[in-house]
């Protein structure tokens, strides 16, 4: 029983992170078809690392960048995590925020882009790149605000990815802990009338004096 239990959960996990991750892929292939440009990318921010990761990548550097990491306070992909704005460079060469060396070890150095802070819920989870667009020679501000809205659907995309993620994550380090929690929640279930009321009672009471425990500790 524990062990189908914590199948379960598992392929659960597993399924939410296989839906995302092609969502994921298709906001960038969107972008960069729509904008016309050589490139594009949905970095995700590894706040313990201190790090920005190529979750998402199409056209130049596609079969190599993912999973790539480059530290988080520098570059423009920093920068635009950092200040929370969104931000278009003509010239990288002419941007000092641009850091010329980190583009360098992912293989491509643009000429220029766009990028725009992924924010769900007033939390900032990464970025969105565009980068060059061979047909036109600016960006212009309406498309800045349909890059704008690729990041809030790139957003909602990454948040669900990092739940699936951190549920995989619980599941390895609580091992018989979560397995007993989701047989006693089946149990409750399972039960009808009076019984399932007073198992209801019961587990609200039990919230009660833990949180009034965490709070005195």
């Amino acid at each position: 029983m524990s062990d189908s239990i914590s199948a379960a959960v598992a392929a659960g996990a597993l399924a939410a992170e296989d839906a995302h991750r092609p969502l994921l892929q298709a906001i960038v292939e969107v972008a960069r078809a729509i904008l016309g440009a050589r490139a594009s990318s949905i970095m995700l921010l590894d706040d313990d690392a201190g790090e920005l990761v190529f979750e998402a990548v199409t056209g130049e550097g596609e079969g190599e960048l993912v999973g790539q990491r480059l530290p988080a306070a520098t570059g423009v992909a920093g920068w635009v995590a950092q200040s929370r704005q969104p931000l278009v460079i003509e010239d990288v060469t002419q941007d000092p925020r641009f850091d010329l060396e980190a583009a360098r070890r992912t293989g491509y150095v643009p000429q220029g882009l766009m990028a725009v802070p992924l924010i769900y819920e007033d939390t900032v989870l990464g970025v969105l790149n565009v980068l060059d667009r061979p047909q036109r020679s600016r960006f212009s501000l309406a498309e800045m605000d349909l890059l704008e809205l690729f990041a809030r659907q790139a957003a909602t995309a990454l948040h669900l990815l990092l739940q699936a993620r951190r549920t995989q994550a619980v599941l390895s380090s609580a091992g018989d802990d979560l397995v007993g929690v989701a047989r006693l929640a089946a149990t409750v279930d399972a039960l009808e009338g009076n019984r399932r009321e007073a198992a209801l009672r019961m587990i609200g009471e039990l919230d009660t004096v833990l949180r009034v425990g965490g709070r005195r500790s």
